[in-house]
Formats: structure tokens, C-alpha cells, sequence
């Protein structure tokens, strides 16, 4: 039996609250990147929404939650991602939205954040010291402090990928999910082994942000001094307690790929399957070029996970 945070039923009926427009996102198997892998690849996409990233999902039942409760004001550390899909859900439910970001996040997520109606505070440093300020605003100003990943809603939002994704898979399948505060690889991982035990779940992390893999790999808290690593989207340092608990329950592996590996992903989901993509939505096709062997003749699915990405650096990468 699962001994996580989440709760099936939960799951299930977070999709009357989400709003529809980040539900049923697309899932395909993309042949000719399956015949350049060597195994069958299908794509779950969570780009083509209005915030271009799955966090949608968990920021659609934070804010409704809030909303109900009577809240007015909120507060959250984001790499970029949560910022914007905080800033489009509150700003539906008339709630004031603060984000903290570091001052070099990529300017087309600080841009979206922004135009999206949230207020935007920067800061020198990781995305450890935007989460030290984020809890330090909330403390002085009484707003709600939402914690990705910790806060339960970001993962039973993200849960809902996993029961998208059911149907779609067989004993023996791998899902590859990119491992950064650990909201979707809890979330979809726990559907996954309550629905679908056979189905193998692999968590994929960079070397250059390695904490959470590290973590459990030990199974107990392990920090880093830094980071270096492109996938922004998924770089900490300091793993929460209860979601390593959460992630001990569900994953089957947790892998770290070098920065190469990330890239040459990025150009094959250009190549292949016509997408661009952020270096934390290709983290999955990274695990694949190094170890084709493990998944050669599988059914592998990879979740793309995010679009917001600066075209300059982009092309930078990609060329």
C-alpha cells in the first residue's frame, strides 16, 4: 500500500477544478524520434497551454483552494514557471500574486510573469535565496506563502498527467519524468504505482543539480553548495522532507544526465518531433541517448514539460 501525501480520490477530483484548458494535453507516439532512439517514444506534452508549462495543473487547485478560503494575497518562490501559472490562476480569482525569481531566471519567464498581472521581486543568488525571500514576504505581509511541491495541491495538480496517461500504458513501459522540487514525480508517480505497479517510473534530474537524486538515492536529505546547470526549471539545492518520503514510495529509479545530453534532447525534440522546448523538458530524452540499452524495444513515454525558453539562448544550444 502507498504511503504518501496524496490520496487517489483527491486526484480524481481535482480535474473538475482545473481548469480544462490544461487537461487532456496531447499524447502521441512520435515515430521518427523512436526510430532514431531505438525504442517506441510517446510524447505527453504539456506546453500547449496558456502558460506553456504542466504547472498549470497544481497552480489551477492552489488558487481555487485559496479563493475558497477567502485569501487575497499570495506568495511563491518560482524558477519562472509556477510564477506565470499562479499569476493566470489568481488573477481569474482576484488574488494579489507576488513572485519571487532570481534576477538572471530567463527573461521570457520574468516577462511572462509580469504580463500575466503578478508583481515580480528579483533577487541575487539561487533559487534558494528567492525561496528564503518568498517565506520573508509572506511572514511581514500575512499573504499565503505557497511552497511548490510541499504545498500538496502543486502534486495532486500534476497527478492528474498520471491518469492521462494510464490508458496509454502496459507492464514493462517506462515513464520518464524530470525531477526538480519533485511536484509531478510525486504526483504522477504515485498515480502510476496505485494504477499501474508494472509500469517502471524513472525520475531524471541534471548532474549539475543533483540533490534530489542524490536523496534518494541515500534515502535521507542531501544538500549541495551549487548548482550549474541549463534546466533551470529543476535546479535547487535544499530537498524537502516530505516530498523525498513521497518520492521513496513511488520512483524506481532517479538518474542525473550531463549537460550534452540535455542539449543534443533538445535538438532531437526539434529535429524529430518539431518542438521547442526548455532544457528541463528534455530531460527524458537525455536519459534515453545515455543508456539506450535499458530502453531499447521499450515503450518509453516522456513528459515535455515546459516551453518558456529564451530563443536567443535557445538557438545558442540548439546550434
Amino acid at each position: 500500500m502507498l504511503r504518501t501525501r496524496l490520496i487517489l480520490d483527491r486526484i480524481y477530483a481535482a480535474r473538475e477544478v482545473i481548469d480544462p484548458v490544461f487537461l487532456a494535453s496531447p499524447l502521441y507516439q512520435c515515430d521518427a524520434l523512436g526510430s532514431r532512439l531505438g525504442c517506441t517514444v510517446s510524447i505527453k506534452l504539456e506546453t500547449a497551454n496558456p502558460v506553456r508549462s504542466f504547472k498549470g495543473r497544481g497552480a489551477e487547485l492552489v488558487a481555487s483552494q485559496l479563493a475558497e478560503q477567502g485569501a487575497t494575497a499570495v506568495v511563491c518562490a518560482s524558477a519562472g514557471n509556477l510564477g506565470q501559472a499562479l499569476g493566470w490562476s489568481g488573477r481569474r480569482r482576484g488574488l494579489d500574486v507576488t513572485v519571487v525569481a532570481r534576477r538572471l531566471a530567463p527573461a521570457v519567464k520574468l516577462d511572462r510573469i509580469r504580463s500575466l498581472g503578478a508583481r515580480l521581486e528579483l533577487v541575487d543568488g539561487d533559487f534558494e535565496d528567492a525561496r528564503k525571500r518568498a517565506a520573508d514576504l509572506a511572514y511581514k505581509s500575512g499573504a499565503r506563502l505557497v511552497e511548490d511541491s510541499l504545498d500538496i495541491e502543486t502534486c495532486e495538480g500534476a497527478a492528474t498527467i498520471g491518469l492521462e496517461l494510464i490508458s496509454a500504458l502496459s507492464d514493462g513501459d517506462a515513464v520518464l519524468i524530470a525531477l526538480g522540487g519533485g511536484a509531478m514525480a510525486t504526483g504522477v508517480g504515485h498515480v502510476l504505482k496505485a494504477l499501474a505497479p508494472g509500469v517502471e517510473v524513472i525520475c531524471v534530474q541534471p548532474l549539475g543539480a543533483p540533490a534530489l537524486t542524490l536523496s534518494w538515492r541515500e534515502r535521507r536529505i542531501v544538500t549541495t553548495d551549487s548548482m550549474d546547470t541549463i534546466a533551470d526549471g529543476v535546479a535547487g539545492r535544499y530537498p524537502i522532507p516530505a516530498v523525498l518520503d513521497d518520492l521513496l514510495q513511488v520512483a524506481d529509479d532517479a538518474v542525473l544526465v550531463r549537460e550534452d545530453s540535455i542539449v543534443n534532447g533538445m535538438r532531437l525534440l526539434l529535429k524529430h518531433a518539431g518542438l521547442v522546448v526548455e532544457p528541463s523538458a528534455a530531460l527524458g530524452i537525455a536519459a534515453i541517448l545515455e543508456d539506450p540499452g535499458r530502453f531499447a524495444g521499450r515503450h518509453v513515454v516522456t513528459i515535455v514539460c515546459g516551453s518558456n525558453v529564451d530563443l536567443d539562448a535557445y538557438r545558442q544550444w540548439v546550434n
